[in-house]
């Protein structure tokens, strides 16, 4: 373990050089018209197109069901995860003020009374393609909910829109292509907002809040808000991101530079389901004519070192969840641009929307320098880069402590073996050096 007051000095800028060319990162408005380095692809990526087309208009592309995957998750996560490890559990639902309604679990330790001596609020916030279960996937001594719980700590679970655990929304459908039509923007200002005031309201005191990977995107985003930021005590952010121009993970390329994001949205795909036969069937072709992924973890992620991959099939019991077409683009849109920003419309409509050509930043040095914060990342991560992460860190002005770990993957923060040595107990001492200094409502 390594405690550093600066990020180390990043050891690929001669590898990611060349990834940030125009000519590796096409910028076409809707289809790339294809380089000589791709052109000996054509037939390979109109084979999996019309695989696409042929699956899209054969099946449901939302009725998230599939033989491949262990199951759907019923019922709520406090009856099906949560308390059968012994711990205290309560659900709430609360409605975003565009409609959609989230599930939050409140989770207190095995030893407590659950009406009884709280401890300070902590709010957990997944990742892309996760939910509030990602906290508690391992034994009680190896996930962060859990021992959070056991440290007394008054323990929140946010799950997003479109999540197997969250409700819906007060008027539209599921099947309903309007139901989709967010990206990690509405996440941040509407979802996490909502959880964030909800917690405050309840609990008359600030909130800790913890982030990892797009859970880290929306803090990020959230905290430039004043409104917002304002509630939140402190930050945790496990393998920040606000930057995607250094992704490494070769799975996350292929798709960016095949521009796979637009080709979906304009085949009127709105959910992401990767639980479903259609989109497993689109990993399967470009891992089976394009890629290597005999790794698939790696090739999504970057490489892990430390967590059990024997409870692979436990963990995707679980994961993934659905997010959406608008949301993954939103994101490529980052890798390409190499900024933080709201989602791009295009000149026309970001005229309507914004009152300028260009969607507006989030200006991370609007994040007030009072705000405690921490991060977490890794050598090993290929989404959230180290480059990137500097340039995260060039931008905030608030006092932020870092921990580097040189051997940790993306996937390492959520579910190594060693996490609660290696990095929860920093976390827990980081909350509780502020503890004598926080406030309440």
């Amino acid at each position: 373990l390594k405690w550093k007051s600066q990020p180390p000095q990043s050891k690929r800028s001669s590898q990611t050089s060349g990834v940030r060319s125009t000519a590796f990162w096409p910028t076409a408005p809707v289809f790339p018209a294809f380089s000589s380095a791709t052109m000996n692809n054509r037939q390979v990526i109109s084979a999996v197109l019309l695989q696409l087309f042929v699956s899209a208009s054969a099946a449901s592309l939302t009725d998230g069901e599939s033989t491949l995957r262990l199951r759907t998750p019923n019922g709520d996560m406090c009856g099906q995860l949560i308390q059968p490890a012994g711990y205290s559990c309560t659900e709430h639902t609360i409605e975003t003020t565009d409609g959609y309604l989230l599930a939050l679990q409140r989770v207190s330790s095995r030893n407590g009374n659950i009406t009884l001596n709280r401890g300070p609020p902590v709010l957990l916030q997944h990742g892309l393609f996760m939910a509030g279960d990602c906290w508690f996937l391992n034994s009680p001594e190896e996930s962060l909910g859990f021992i959070l719980a056991d440290q007394g700590f008054d323990v929140w679970v946010g799950n997003v829109r479109g999540t197997f655990w969250s409700h819906g929304h007060v008027s539209l459908s599921e099947d309903d292509k309007e139901f989709w039509d967010w990206s990690w923007q509405e996440l941040a200002l509407y979802d996490l907002a909502g959880m964030i005031s909800h917690i405050y309201s309840a609990t008359k005191s600030k909130v800790f809040l913890v982030g990892h990977s797009q859970g880290t995107i929306m803090s990020l985003a959230a905290l430039s808000q004043p409104n917002i930021v304002k509630m939140v005590e402190a930050a945790a952010l496990l393998c920040p991101i606000s930057y995607l121009d250094h992704v490494t993970a070769p799975l996350v390329h292929k798709m960016v530079t095949l521009h796979i994001d637009q080709m979906i949205v304009a085949m009127g795909i709105h959910q992401l389901n990767f639980r479903s036969e259609f989109l497993i069937n689109l990993l399967d072709s470009l891992c089976a004519d394009l890629l290597h992924c005999d790794n698939m973890l790696s090739s999504i992620t970057g490489d892990n070192c430390c967590f059990n991959d024997s409870r692979i099939e436990y963990y995707l019991g679980y994961e993934p969840h659905p997010s959406s077409a608008k949301n993954l683009r939103h994101l490529f849109q980052m890798i390409r641009k190499g900024t933080f920003a709201k989602y791009d419309y295009g000149t026309f409509k970001n005229l309507q929307l914004y009152g300028q050509a260009s969607p507006p930043v989030f200006d991370l040095s609007l994040i007030p320098d009072s705000l405690p914060m921490w991060m977490g990342y890794g050598g090993l991560d290929g989404l959230a880069d180290v480059d990137d992460m500097q340039h995260t860190l060039k931008e905030l002005v608030c006092n932020t402590e870092l921990l580097y770990l040189e051997n940790y993957g993306h996937i390492d923060f959520l579910l190594s073996v060693r996490a609660k040595e290696d990095v929860y107990d920093h976390i827990i001492g980081f909350f509780r050096s502020l503890l004598g200094q926080s406030s309440s409502a």
